[in-house]
């Protein structure tokens, strides 16, 4: 039977459509499309361009790595602690980004809590190089990682697992050949979520990493700087990432509903 819808729902839903997606087409309307390709090919550009693309392929491989086992351990765990993981998984999502880059800062800058050994022990700096960029984009991205596949890991149940233990599966391996296929949709969509996030991450990036061209400084970094100085340039930039951004989730489309769908 087919879904009836009350007209306020349908046009509030309308509303919420709309004010997505009127900016979107207004940079479609007021881009210069005429000088669009030479402003691309300019080498400032294509450094922002590169940064961004290498460092949040890397932050999503690295929020898939350490995200998928901590998703686990929150689906298939229970008590207060728990809870407690579970909120602290989850605050970068509430957290101002430039909060987030002066806690990383004060964790991992030459002075930091971490960072003063990595420095005086091994002379290690990573505040203002291409690795902060990478580790902001990995702080804000992660948490959007683990919220789709522990829900996905939560949905799939424990029966299948229960039947492999039973057989004489070791947890690992059960983690490896039970838990991980079924939950391969949620993330195929979880990395492309925190993909999307890494390459719009400005706050955190720019607080820790900075914004120096063709090293740390990312597209959006580069459309913040052009705004109040190159309006047209920063039009044809924000474009560039609307299409890459939705170049992704579209090819992932039928993998991102069916992590929903699970």
């Amino acid at each position: 039977m087919k879904q009836k819808f009350s007209p306020v729902v349908i046009a509030l839903a309308v509303t919420a459509v709309a004010f997505i997606t009127l900016p979107i087409l207004a940079i479609l309307v007021r881009a210069p499309w005429s000088d669009a390709w030479e402003i691309v090919a300019q080498k400032r550009t294509r450094d922002a361009l590169v940064v961004s693309l290498q460092t949040s392929v890397i932050a999503a491989v690295i929020a898939s790595v350490i995200g998928i086992p901590l998703s686990w351990v929150l689906a298939r765990s229970s008590g207060r602690g728990i809870s407690v993981l579970r909120t602290i998984s989850v605050v970068p999502i509430v957290l101002p980004p430039v909060v987030g880059g002066i806690a990383l800062l004060a964790a991992f800058g030459r002075r930091g809590v971490v960072g003063q050994y990595l420095y005086d022990w091994w002379g290690v700096s990573l505040p203002f190089t291409r690795t902060a960029v990478v580790m902001a984009q990995v702080f804000v991205a992660l948490p959007f990682f683990v919220l789709a596949v522990e829900a996905a890991f939560r949905q799939n149940g424990r029966h299948l697992e229960e039947a492999a233990e039973t057989l004489g599966a070791s947890p690992l391996r059960v983690f490896l050949t039970v838990a991980l296929p079924l939950a391969r949709p949620a993330i195929i969509a979880g990395f492309a979520l925190s993909w999307a996030r890494s390459l719009g991450e400005f706050g955190a990036s720019i607080t820790f990493a900075g914004s120096f061209p063709g090293r740390t400084q990312t597209l959006p970094m580069a459309v913040y700087e052009l705004v109040s100085v190159d309006y047209q340039l920063s039009l044809v930039l924000s474009l560039l990432m609307v299409a890459i951004s939705v170049a992704v989730l579209v090819g992932l489309r039928d993998r991102w509903m069916s992590g929903a769908e699970q």
